[in-house]
């Protein structure tokens, strides 16, 4: 937070941002958009009691495959209501010893993400008529994404934007995608907003939402405060204002202050593709598995690379086979399983699923397994500025 200040903003009339969050003491005011939610928490275990495990014999209530944002909410969830859940992670489990800031060992040799050329190889076609074939080693030559647990919301930028009501009907609005499997959602905004609400306040969220004059109808204020402004964000906003642009604090899945047992974010600009080892970055790996596990009802199993969902006769789910660590295959029984490996992942496991009652693998009768892929694009743009620009 010294960015700004050594640029000479120290809260200079000159400039003065509007919301108004600069530092830990301006952080400390008493809010002006609502009273703030407290943590909605799973109560731990007491004190001294070992912490769950399962044996593959066991018929565990619920296996949930993925330990991301999605895994990590249902077995948050489940613990939370006295149901015993196991979750299934393909990759290791990582400490605070394990984490780094290490730019070439994340970004060029990929240390949190999977490995394209040995533990889950991906083949590419350009059309049907072409024969697909693998793809090479590199970490941006195929489908990547973290195999760790946590899954991606250990390493996102916690940026947490909530989808605007005209995005759920947007086939409506703006007609057909010929090719595409462009379509309206079964719901709205208003049946979704209580349960972003719900997750904003687990995770905790900070954001100032009467800044944004876009923001869409909520039932409660941002949790937390933002995030303090770091010296790219002063002159970010000061340039979009001169545009006639509406820059506003954005909503981030990052501790601003303490949050129950939570510690705030250390300003050490380090958040997209790494890990933090404060813990003030939202997620599976820090709050919603963290919980679950210490409640007593919750098992996460590191390097448990699903190949199978296996189903009775009735097409009722009993289990799945997993590749532990060592490479030998382990059959986990289960009373219902919850698939939540990533939109690569969870396609591939589905349609190796098959069995005589599902030929086509899981819920596929209609085909359309694996198609209709999305990806998160962005572009990015590089500057040179007079001023001195820090990271935080």
């Amino acid at each position: 937070m010294a960015g700004w200040k050594t640029m000479g903003h120290q809260h200079a009339p000159s400039w003065q941002p509007p919301y108004g969050f600069y530092d830990r003491a301006a952080n400390a005011t008493t809010p002006t958009d609502g009273p703030r939610a407290q943590p909605l928490v799973i109560p731990p275990q007491a004190a001294g009691r070992p912490i769950k495990t399962f044996a593959p014999s066991d018929d565990v209530d619920v296996v949930v495959i993925g330990s991301g944002a999605a895994g990590g909410s249902v077995a948050w969830e489940l613990a939370r209501a006295g149901v015993n859940v196991l979750v299934l992670e393909a990759g290791p489990h990582r400490t605070e010893k394990d984490f780094t800031h290490d730019d070439t060992r994340i970004f060029l040799k990929g240390e949190l993400t999977n490995d394209l050329a040995k533990t889950s190889p991906q083949t590419f076609r350009a059309n049907a008529s072409k024969t697909a074939v693998p793809v090479g080693g590199g970490l941006l030559s195929g489908l990547a994404y973290a195999r760790t647990v946590g899954g991606s919301s250990a390493h996102w930028t916690a940026n947490f934007w909530r989808l605007k009501p005209t995005d759920f009907n947007e086939r409506t609005t703006w007609g057909a995608i010929p090719g595409s499997g462009f379509v309206d959602w079964p719901i709205t905004y208003d049946d979704l907003e209580p349960w972003y609400t719900r997750a904003e306040r687990v995770l905790g969220v900070s954001g100032d939402h009467t800044q944004n004059p876009f923001e869409p109808r909520r039932s409660a204020p941002y949790p937390l405060p933002p995030i303090p402004v770091k010296s790219s964000g002063v002159l970010f906003e000061k340039g979009a204002r001169k545009l006639g642009l509406h820059p506003f604090p954005a909503p981030m899945a990052i501790l601003s202050r303490q949050y129950g047992v939570r510690g705030p974010c250390q300003s050490c600009g380090a958040c997209l593709g790494f890990i933090c080892e404060y813990g003030a970055k939202g997620g599976s790996m820090a709050v919603t598995l963290t919980q679950a596990v210490a409640s007593g009802r919750c098992e996460v199993r590191a390097n448990a690379y699903v190949r199978k969902i296996e189903v009775n006769d009735a097409g009722r789910a009993t289990g799945v086979v997993y590749f532990d660590a060592n490479g030998k295959e382990v059959r986990q029984r289960a009373k219902c399983v919850v698939l939540s490996a990533n939109g690569a992942e969870t396609p591939r496991l589905l349609l190796n699923s098959t069995s005589h009652r599902f030929p086509q693998g899981l819920a596929n009768s209609s085909g359309m397994v694996g198609k209709h892929l999305m990806f998160n694009t962005y572009a990015t743009v590089s500057g040179v500025f007079d001023e001195l620009l820090t990271s935080c």
